[in-house]
């Protein structure tokens, strides 16, 4: 496509202006873009998968330029000139939005999503599955903001599978998808009216996938119950320690206690200790994420949670920063770990197993098949699903 220096020069200088609002700027961008449209439009046939794959692939070498250290500009980067300053924008657009959404979160996923976004983990992802897809359809989205770009697997999966997005985000997570996806769109014109996105009520889509909490997911059946679907509620990821694990594997589910303040699905929320656990090697470990406490929504919800527990006259330790409680729910307050101890891993092993619509992660050495390595639950692979069920297969499924 050929590019008019006009046309150029209006996007370029829109996305510099980072003192923009994203409500006016994102108009203006989705102006400049229709502007660019080949004089003679040439018919071209229905976009192939490796299309699809290739633009992710461009989106993924996008996205690492923007780390956690430092954003670096990389010239051989499509489009760059035209969306690099603009992201830069929509980060802290996102910060500003949400005080959960530090830089530091932020770019840890967008860093997750770029070192997934390689052609070789797509391929190796989408080779089990038979990619013959008839009719498109459209599918809508509902998306959780608990943390950054939480929904974008579900939007790769419609996309990758051939299909029309409807997406409705959450309000604590609106700036850097929208963003994203007009990316694709320049990278990969055929996106152009695949993509869609709206606050207002959901209409015209064939099939959904929807994620909130128990009690939304009760709405969701309601109002989908016509519609093929996948509705999830809310899970929990837990740890079984044993009691000889390595200073690394502890500093690991460090990781999987704090990374994004506990606010995900995949954080670790409670522990199941032996009977005769000393903790001494837990606090030990976990001590590299003290700074944490510094922060003022992480220590406002520590002091709170705190001040309930002594009034309430809970047992409980805590070092500082972190409250650990022996409790039997899998979900637990931002600044507290449950545990529960057990006798016999055989008898933990069923009862994971009895309870496994509430997990959604086991973390563990040696305890199970599909146990998660210490350190990476926030870390998942592109054919990691969420509650296990396999969104490609059910996209497929649909033509």
């Amino acid at each position: 496509m050929i590019i008019k220096n006009e046309s150029y020069l209006i996007l370029k200088n829109l996305i510099y202006y980072q003192n923009q609002t994203f409500s006016c700027s994102f108009a203006l961008l989705k102006f400049a873009v229709a502007k660019i449209k080949p004089k003679h439009r040439i018919t071209k046939p229905i976009m192939d998968l490796q299309q699809r794959i290739n633009a992710f692939v461009k989106l993924g070498a996008f996205l690492n330029q923007f780390q956690e250290d430092g954003y670096i500009k990389n010239d051989n980067v499509q489009a760059n000139d035209l969306f690099f300053d603009g992201f830069i924008h929509q980060i802290k657009l996102a910060q500003e939005h949400n005080g959960w959404f530090t830089k530091k979160n932020i770019t840890f996923a967008t860093n997750n999503w770029s070192n997934a976004l390689t052609n070789k983990n797509i391929n190796q992802w989408l080779s089990a599955y038979n990619f013959n897809l008839k009719t498109p359809q459209t599918v809508a989205i509902i998306m959780a903001g608990n943390i950054p770009l939480v929904g974008f697997h579900d939007f790769l999966s419609v996309l990758i599978s051939g299909h029309h997005v409807l997406v409705k985000q959450s309000s604590n997570d609106k700036h850097l998808l929208p963003f994203l996806a007009k990316y694709l769109e320049v990278v990969e014109p055929e996106f152009k009216g695949k993509i869609k996105f709206t606050e207002d009520r959901l209409e015209n889509f064939d099939a959904v996938i929807a994620t909130g909490s128990d009690n939304t997911a009760r709405y969701f059946e309601y109002y989908f119950k016509n519609k093929p679907s996948i509705i999830r509620k809310n899970r929990n990821s837990v740890a079984v320690l044993k009691g000889n694990e390595t200073k690394e594997e502890l500093e690991g589910l460090s990781d999987d206690i704090f990374r994004y303040y506990g606010l995900g699905c995949r954080n670790v929320a409670k522990f199941f200790v032996p009977k005769d656990y000393n903790f001494d090697a837990f606090f030990n470990a976990v001590y590299k994420w003290h700074p944490i406490i510094n922060e003022s929504k992480y220590a406002n919800n520590y002091d709170y949670n705190k001040a309930v527990y002594l009034m309430s006259e809970f047992d409980m330790l805590e070092n500082g920063f972190l409250m650990i409680k022996e409790d039997d729910s899998y979900a637990s307050p931002i600044a507290t770990l449950f545990y529960e101890k057990y006798n016999d891993i055989a008898e933990l092993q069923e009862k994971l197993k009895t309870d496994s619509d509430k997990i959604q992660c086991v973390v563990a050495n040696g305890f199970s098949n599909n146990e998660v390595a210490f350190g990476e639950t926030q870390n998942p692979q592109l054919w990691d699903y969420a509650d296990n069920v396999d969104s490609i297969d059910f996209l497929l499924s649909l033509s």
